[in-house]
């Protein structure tokens, strides 16, 4: 379970996402995932292929595990796409838990990026 600090930062996470890009008030997990993926590649287009979603959520996941020792970046491919690296294996985890470190993780990349600080 979230601590009561971090559900007010997973409150303004999702407020962020809802304000910015429009999305709806249920916001899930995999689209702010999506759009930290958008962010890391510096991508301004709008059109992504099916297996190009999936690669900006490995990014997403990635990079927002990589303060936890998790991953770390190689580098960008030629079409600046970042690669990342396993340090550590990921324990295994209930799917509650899992929600709960990638929410974690998300609000530490956030705030860490400073785009929290309007909220």
């Amino acid at each position: 379970m979230l601590e009561p600090q971090d559900k007010e930062n997973w409150k303004k996470v999702k407020k962020l996402i809802v304000d910015k890009f429009g999305a709806e008030e249920d916001v899930d997990l995999d689209t702010i995932l999506f759009l930290v993926g958008v962010r890391e590649l510096g991508a301004n287009r709008k059109k992504f292929k099916k297996d190009q979603k999936l690669d900006l959520l490995h990014i997403a996941i990635c990079r927002v595990l990589s303060p936890y020792g998790f991953y770390e970046l190689e580098g960008k491919d030629d079409d600046g796409w970042p690669h990342y690296r396993v340090k550590e294996k990921l324990p295994n985890l209930k799917a509650g838990e899992q929600s709960i470190l990638m929410k974690q993780a998300l609000i530490r990349y956030f705030l860490e990026e400073g785009l929290l600080q309007e909220f």
